[in-house]
């Protein structure tokens, strides 16, 4: 009988559990499917509290899970604007409080944030958060960008940061930066042989997400099998050949395939110059040489790859459209005029005979715009002490996967420079790219944070 009155209790309580998860299920699942907001917060919630659970002390396996989530995971939290939140963008915040609860509730180490580049990165955060404010005030007599619009953007310049350092403290070993570059070279070189293929690609864009249409994704995807495939020697030749063969395919779909799309090709071609000339600067040389005298030779070839299509009337407008951008700067060149907030001053100004709403495909510009010069100079600034942290690495005795992924990153770095000039593909403007933007900058936001982890470990050695 005693048994008996124990057992009830606990049937009790599970019968009472199953039956309110399966009230919630009942009433939750009508309000999901209309995207009532309400409803899908309250879910995200609980999700989110068990992964922060979760991956508390297993913060690597999130690397991995961003690149998945990028290339393949559709799902996305409507906003009830032109974009969604994205699962790149949940899973970056999940890792930030997954860290944040490590330090605060369970009283691990709080990280100590000591060098150039990770000074550079929380600056340009709070610059960011201080642009915000200078967002409120009425620059032009007109509405600005919605609360929504600037939080969103604000988010955007944040969470690349937060990345950055994310991956700077937390891949715990360098097998998981080679985890995260293999799964993306593999799943990435899936979408890029597909792609050669006419008769499938309706296929494979239905599997993969935004981020295999922006310049970033294949630039890194180029780059990074490019260099695995010709340094590290520790991978097995067919390995290696499988890699170059991926690099040769991405190579040829941005080159070829997409010819008039110069943010496709150009970076790219920049960033592989950077690492033939680090690998061996007289091959860059032989290589640069034979590239420039193809479009010496034929004219043609060059007008064909960058002024065909709409890419002229792309130029002479862009260039109207900076200059207005920079009238609008004017207004408070310090700071800025607020997260996207530029984007509705642009009708106070005529282009090629219209008033319209525009942005500056340029993400130099943006910067500036959006958090003033003070924030131009912190990302540019960053950027270059991202370069000398990966010249410092090359100093030292790395393992065979270290020397290429480094030189691997400093050829990203530079194509990501190049990209910054052809659009908003390194930090997505919200009223152009969007929030999708992000399933593609993160990936260089996070192999930025890979290296300076491995800059981090060798440094830790030293001291």
């Amino acid at each position: 009988m005693l048994k008996n009155k124990k057992i009830i209790p606990q049937l009790n309580s599970k019968i009472i559990f199953l039956a309110i998860l399966y009230l919630s299920i009942i009433i939750l699942s009508p309000m999901i499917a209309r995207e009532n907001m309400i409803a899908i917060l309250m879910v995200a919630g609980v999700l989110g509290i068990v992964a922060l659970v979760f991956f508390r002390d297993k913060l690597y396996l999130g690397f991995p899970l961003i690149i998945i989530s990028s290339l393949l995971i559709p799902f996305s939290i409507s906003t009830g604007t032109q974009t969604s939140i994205n699962t790149s963008i949940m899973i970056s915040f999940m890792l930030m409080g997954a860290w944040i609860l490590d330090i605060v509730v369970f009283k691990q180490p709080a990280p100590k944030f000591s060098s150039k580049v990770e000074m550079l990165a929380i600056a340009f955060a709070a610059n960011t958060i201080l642009a915000f404010g200078f967002g409120q005030f009425n620059w032009y007599p007109t509405k600005a960008a919605s609360f929504f619009a600037q939080t969103g953007q604000s988010m955007l310049f944040v969470l690349s940061a937060i990345v950055f350092l994310v991956g700077g403290y937390k891949f715990k070993e360098s097998k998981w930066i080679q985890w995260t570059v293999n799964i993306f070279i593999i799943v990435g070189g899936l979408y890029s042989l597909g792609f050669l293929i006419p008769p499938l690609r309706p296929y494979i864009n239905r599997i993969f997400q935004r981020a295999v249409i922006d310049s970033m994704f294949w630039s890194w995807l180029i780059i990074l099998s490019f260099s695995q495939s010709l340094l590290n020697k520790k991978l097995s030749p067919s390995t290696r050949i499988i890699f170059m063969v991926i690099s040769a395919s991405a190579l040829f779909n941005v080159f070829i395939t997409r010819q008039s799309w110069v943010s496709g090709w150009f970076p790219a071609v920049v960033g592989i110059f950077v690492v033939l000339l680090l690998y061996n600067p007289r091959l860059a040389a032989i290589a640069a040489l034979l590239f420039a005298s193809l479009f010496v030779i034929r004219f043609q070839l060059l007008q064909s790859y960058i002024l065909v299509g709409d890419n002229e009337y792309s130029m002479l407008s862009r260039w109207e459209a900076w200059k207005i951008i920079f009238e609008i700067i004017k207004k408070n060149p310090v700071f800025g005029v607020g997260p996207a907030n530029y984007y509705y001053y642009t009708p106070f100004y005529n282009i090629l005979g219209y008033h319209v709403q525009f942005n500056s495909h340029n993400n130099y510009l943006d910067i500036i715009a959006q958090t003033g010069l003070i924030g131009l100079v912190l990302f540019l600034w960053w950027f270059l002490e991202i370069g000398k942290m990966g010249f410092s690495l090359l100093k030292e005795k790395l393992t065979a996967f270290e020397h290429s992924f480094t030189i691997a990153v400093l050829g990203g770095l530079s194509a990501s420079l190049v990209a910054a000039m052809l659009g908003d593909w390194i930090i997505p403007f919200i009223y152009n790219i969007g929030m999708e933007g992000f399933r593609s900058a993160v990936l260089g936001w996070l192999f930025f944070g890979g290296l300076l982890f491995i800059r981090k470990k060798y440094s830790s050695v030293e001291d």
